[in-house]
């Protein structure tokens, strides 16, 4: 399998536009375990990329052959089977403009606040120093503000109201915290949804030598893909100013992180399509700004606290298709 040395200096390539505002969600509440109705051929919200379903056996195709680490092995592990269903993702990362809008306003955390670079819009700059509590309560939020039924629950309960919970505050949400994978609302990825997108779905998948990177297979035009040390300039980039992978989806490399539902352990033979039900940490994928090339490759994994927040990691959101 190919790889390439990333001592090479990234070229800059020319990013296709993208509005920020094309996956955004409204203001509003909801009453606790809200059901809303689900259309017999529903369609997504603008923005959304549709991931057709697929069955992926893993293999040392999938894994960085230099390092031997667990980090570098993705979720396609040799022998494991991973079945995904149909589901749609957003094309970009949630912006600082699409997280207000739904947190309300005044409720942006992020470090990167202003001075964007040049020709670049501000609120368009993914969204950071959130939490991984931050990142569920606002994919609840924004499914009920679009009558949608949300995801996730706590104690039983999807109203965030009753979560007990103050976003940025550098608290924690107490109880069990579950996922209704088949409600038609927004949540996270999982890793194996991510990692799944982030190749190019089945067909990306399928292919003998599936690409190291979101959309590419070359360290040495990294930088046409990906916001990362090389090219960042220590800093977030608008959503979309770099090319998009075989999908359509922007920065799945570098800008920022993304979180994950999973929690972060090793992926064995055995482990479930949804993921590690416990372990160290939630899982983050992708890379940064911050980070060299190894760590935007697709199948790089590492974590974070839930309750911990950096100016290097926001999110995605995906939805089941119904």
């Amino acid at each position: 399998m190919k790889k390439v040395l990333f001592a090479l200096t990234a070229i800059f390539g020319l990013g296709l536009a993208l509005l920020a505002t094309s996956c955004g969600g409204g203001g509003g509440g909801g009453s606790d375990d809200y059901e809303a109705p689900v259309a017999e051929n529903e369609t997504a919200s603008a923005g959304l990329v549709l991931v057709s379903d697929g069955i992926v056996t893993g293999g040392n195709q999938f894994t960085w052959s230099e390092m031997t680490s667990d980090i570098y092995k993705g979720v396609f592990v040799a022998n494991r089977t991973v079945t995904l269903s149909s589901f749609y993702i957003c094309e970009h990362e949630v912006t600082q403009a699409e997280y207000e809008d739904v947190m309300g306003s005044g409720s942006n955390p992020s470090s990167f606040s202003s001075s964007p670079a040049s020709g670049e819009t501000q609120t368009n700059r993914p969204v950071e120093n959130v939490s991984w509590y931050d990142a569920i309560m606002y994919c609840n939020m924004r499914s009920k503000n679009e009558n949608l039924t949300p995801c996730y629950k706590v104690n039983g309960k999807d109203d965030t109201s009753q979560w007990g919970y103050t976003p940025h505050a550098d608290g924690s949400i107490s109880g069990e915290i579950t996922c209704n994978f088949s409600a038609n609302g927004y949540r996270l990825p999982t890793e194996a949804e991510w990692e799944f997108a982030a190749r190019g779905g089945a067909s990306g998948c399928s292919a003998a030598d599936p690409y190291d990177f979101a959309g590419t297979d070359d360290g040495a035009i990294l930088g046409s893909y990906a916001w990362y040390s090389a090219n960042s300039g220590d800093k977030t980039h608008e959503v979309g100013k770099k090319l998009p992978n075989s999908l359509g989806l922007y920065d799945m490399s570098g800008n920022v992180w993304e979180l994950c539902w999973d929690w972060y352990d090793t992926i064995t033979t055995d482990t479930p399509s949804t993921g590690c039900s416990s372990g160290s940490g939630r899982v983050r994928r992708g890379g940064s700004w911050r980070g060299d090339a190894d760590y935007c490759f697709v199948a790089y994994r590492r974590s974070r606290d839930p309750g911990s927040r950096e100016d290097s990691v926001g999110f995605r959101v995906v939805r089941t298709a119904n």
